[in-house]
């Protein structure tokens, strides 16, 4: 058979492979090692995939990559990010590192609504470009898919310029977004005390519009004469403290599901207010953060099918030791899920092998767990396992080649980059070292 890649010899080929869903329980960790193993591709899609000895005699391909003594996996799937906005947040780092909370910070007027105030003021096209350059170190650190959230917008014009970008950078950037509107994300300065008032335009103005953007062009001229569509596949509500409680957390949630789209929810990063239970009974597709989730939301949600999507570089970057309880979560059969939370505040990271490396050490995953939440897991959070996450046959040709011959390193080894070679869609986007 012609195909257009060959990827032989791997010292390890992992393929997470999961057709029925996401990996939970006892298969959090089946990474479908493969010693000496092959992969190939063709128009984008996998063909074939096993031992050298079995995929090589059978295609003709038209470049060969001699992987000899390196570890082949899938392409990482960042599974929560806020990967566009514009401007940066180094002064409250400062603040941070000086003694401030995550908390103190936003009451002072800072935290989220600094960066709404920057993103509210770029243009399209700005907030484009700099998002891109992130888009670019992703890629680099072997991220092909990612969830993107809006949220730094906050009106109906900001919200839809923020998906708009997403959907622009998804035509020219080879990392697959998955847009996500994020309107309540937090209360926004004209509405400080008046939050039901502020959930009022997200259920009845914004989402609405959402729901039809791609029917119905935006009235803003920025947005309409850039041609980008500003669409969402899922909806996201952060119910927290500081941010919207659990009543207003279900009114934007229903809606979005009486409009078809389907949920997400942020929830227990701080304190629980019920948010996760909340994603059990509506059936969300994942529910991200779930740093003090009780055993017994842990159950519900194990139990309704959703995906629990752990951020331990937020952890760290706020200075905590408060991590998600990874293991429960195994242990009950919740489908664990990791991402950076890639964003302008207490996570500025674009490294997916720095959240497995977190995970194994503070959340006390196995490595092979940890691969697992950033490839299939992830995908199937963000919607997207049937189509990435995995290598198998039929799916696209996603994948990462590492400097090193043992997956282990990832964990192992931190502080540098461990990829060598990124493959998206059989094409190659990235080489560090010269594997060829």
């Amino acid at each position: 058979m012609k195909v257009d890649l060959l990827i032989h010899s791997a010292s390890q080929l992992l393929t997470c492979a999961a057709p029925e869903g996401p990996l939970s329980g006892a298969n959090q960790g089946a990474i479908g090692l493969i010693e000496d193993g092959a992969i190939a591709i063709d128009a984008g899609r996998i063909t074939h995939v096993g031992p050298t000895t079995d995929v090589r005699p059978t295609v003709d391909a038209r470049v060969e990559m001699d992987a000899s003594g390196y570890a082949v996996l899938p392409g990482f799937v960042d599974a929560h990010t806020h990967a566009v906005f514009a401007g940066h947040r180094a002064d409250e780092f400062e603040q941070r590192v000086a003694g401030a909370t995550y908390q103190d910070i936003m009451a002072a007027g800072g935290g989220i609504m600094s960066t709404v105030r920057a993103t509210r003021q770029a243009k399209l096209r700005e907030l484009v470009m700099q998002s891109h350059k992130r888009l670019n170190a992703m890629l680099t650190h072997g991220t092909t898919t990612a969830e993107v959230k809006s949220g730094y917008g906050l009106t109906l014009e900001t919200e839809l310029k923020m998906l708009a970008a997403i959907s622009a950078l998804n035509t020219d950037h080879p990392v697959e977004l998955i847009p996500t509107f994020l309107g309540a994300h937090a209360i926004p300065d004209e509405y400080r005390d008046r939050a039901d008032d502020f959930i009022d335009e997200v259920v009845d103005e914004m989402l609405p519009r959402v729901a039809v953007a791609d029917a119905l062009l935006p009235p803003f001229a920025d947005i309409e004469a850039s041609g980008y569509q500003p669409v969402a596949v899922f909806v996201d509500v952060f119910c927290d403290v500081g941010a919207f409680n659990l009543e207003q957390s279900r009114r934007v949630l229903e809606r979005a599901q009486e409009l078809g789209l389907e949920i997400k929810i942020h929830t227990d990063e701080f304190e629980s207010l019920g948010g996760a239970a909340l994603a059990a009974e509506l059936g969300a597709v994942s529910a991200d953060h779930l740093a003090v989730t009780p055993r017994e939301e842990i159950e519900r949600m194990a139990e309704a099918g959703v995906v629990g999507v752990l951020l331990p570089g937020t952890t760290f970057g706020l200075g905590s030791d408060h991590y998600a309880d990874a293991r429960t979560m195994v242990e009950v059969g919740l489908p664990v899920a990791l991402g950076t939370d890639l964003n302008p505040g207490p996570c500025w990271c674009v490294s997916m092998p720095f959240m497995i490396t977190l995970a194994t050490r503070y959340m006390k995953m196995t490595l092979a767990e940890a691969v697992v939440a950033a490839t299939i897991n992830a995908a199937y959070a963000s919607g997207v396992g049937d189509e990435v996450g995995s290598l198998e046959t039929g799916k696209a040709g996603d994948l990462v080649v590492l400097e090193w011959s043992d997956y282990r390193h990832l964990a192992y080894r931190f502080g540098e980059n461990p990829v060598a070679t990124v493959i998206k869609e059989g094409t190659i986007h990235e080489v560090l070292d010269g594997v060829a």
